[in-house]
């Protein structure tokens, strides 16, 4: 009797769920994401206008400081689908390098990766290099001696950095930056002779800057005529810039699939893919399993190149 009274709870449990999936969305759907102006907010916005059509509910981006805030906001929120969070590797990554309070791979239900947005590897032209083998070849003969720019721990521009140095085998030495201004300032003078970045190419095609690679493993639009860096000297290297979208933890799975697939279908519009391009980004439009994996992988990837370099969590 007691096997078949919690077997009738969990079909009442379930059948609930149903009807609520069926139902949703009535009312107002939020979006959390990190501060106005930055990638985020403006992935979250072009999404929450294009998917409340056909959702048939207003969709609204509610922004909060960078960093820990909008995840643990998420996190707290009731599992229902009107609170959706949009976050980069500062919430699956950066969490290996700063106590968050909530857990990446516990505390969410993943929906789907939206955008991608991969780096250049440039160096200044003084370097007597021209590839990535080439620059490897360098670094192993001058150990220690030549210095990369970054925005700082657990930016992209380090973590693709660091991936570089783990894989290569080489000594580079992270210069960090508060302002892209002061970032470029000091790479455009030679004061520091490499990094990784995605806001350069305008550097590289005036020649003030030297292209060598993208981080992506397949060549960018948004890079033309660039190799990959594992292409060019380092295979399997990749190191890339995603944004995803999530739910709380125990988000009824058909609303995780409803808001996936209108989701994923308004990123394929072709006029959504021409202004996420313009914005510097490259749709992707995931399943909810192919994120959860990338999260779990970058986790596992960095947590190896974090503990060969040293870094601890503060």
């Amino acid at each position: 009797m007691k096997k078949l009274a919690a077997l009738m709870l969990c079909f009442a449990a379930f059948a609930a769920n149903e009807v609520r999936a069926q139902q949703y969305p009535s009312k107002t759907i939020r979006i959390i994401t990190a501060g106005v102006g930055g990638g985020s907010d403006f992935v979250s916005r072009l999404v929450a206008q294009g998917i409340s059509g056909p959702l048939g509910q207003s969709v609204i981006v509610v922004n909060y400081p960078t960093g820990v805030i909008p995840g643990e906001t998420a996190a707290k929120s009731a599992p229902d689908g009107y609170t959706l969070l949009v976050t980069g590797q500062v919430m699956w990554i950066g969490s290996l390098l700063r106590k968050a309070p909530y857990d990446p791979l516990k505390d969410f239900a993943p929906i789907t990766t939206l955008v991608a947005a991969p780096s250049v590897l440039v160096v200044t032209p003084s370097l007597p290099v021209k590839s990535v083998a080439e620059l490897i070849a360098l670094l192993k003969a001058k150990p220690g001696q030549i210095n990369y720019a970054s925005a700082g721990i657990g930016s992209q521009g380090h973590l693709a950095a660091e991936l570089f140095k783990y894989m290569a085998g080489v000594d580079t030495q992270g210069i960090p930056y508060s302002t892209p201004s002061m970032r470029l300032a000091e790479l455009l003078s030679g004061q520091v002779q490499m990094a990784f970045d995605d806001g350069l190419m305008p550097q590289v095609r005036a020649g003030k800057l030297r292209g060598l690679a993208v981080t992506s493993t397949r060549r960018s639009e948004l890079t033309p005529g660039l190799p990959t860096v594992a292409e060019s000297g380092l295979p399997g290297y990749e190191s890339i810039l995603k944004t995803g979208l999530f739910a709380p933890a125990k988000t009824p799975d058909a609303v995780i699939h409803r808001i996936n697939q209108e989701t994923v279908l308004f990123l394929n519009l072709p006029e959504t893919k021409a202004k996420l391009l313009d914005f510097g980004t490259e749709v992707v439009g995931s399943t909810p399993e192919e994120l959860a994996s990338t999260v779990r992988l970058e986790r596992e990837k960095f947590a190896k190149v974090f503990e060969a370099a040293g870094i601890r969590a503060e």
